[in-house]
């Protein structure tokens, strides 16, 4: 089943006959993996008490939280391996040959590039994004 035309922070798309517009394939893939880099997930300390509500309640774990980073000291290899642990959980980015991540620091936040191939269709692509204050 196909997910809504949906990126993050937009809008959903509507078809040319006025429904909610579906995505499929390498469109999927980015809209799935953007989310999830996106999402904030809770926080727990060494206790487990929970220090920030994650954006899914229903979803607590949901999320690599990269926007929680912007604001604090950018650690650009703590942000990175926080992508690379979450992206191998959507089964659109293949394992071979290994992703590339990029994180450079920027005004006010850090910048993102990520090349990896598409497990389905075994063409490479290139998702990017900005995360600001």
């Amino acid at each position: 089943m196909s997910d809504l035309n949906h990126y993050i922070g937009d809008d959903l798309s509507l078809s040319a006959t006025g429904d909610l517009a579906l995505v499929e394939s390498t469109t999927e893939g980015e809209q799935r993996l953007l989310r999830r880099l996106l999402t904030n997930s809770t926080v727990r300390d060494a206790a487990g008490k929970i220090e920030s509500v994650g954006d899914y309640i229903w979803h607590a774990d949901y999320g690599a939280g990269v926007p929680k980073e912007i604001g604090k000291n950018i650690d650009v290899r703590r942000i990175r391996a926080l992508i690379r642990g979450q992206i191998f959980n959507e089964a659109i980015v293949s394992h071979n040959p290994d992703p590339t991540i990029i994180v450079e620091a920027i005004t006010g936040g850090v910048s993102v590039q990520i090349q990896y191939v598409d497990a389905n269709t075994r063409k490479p692509v290139s998702l990017n994004f900005n995360i600001n204050q």
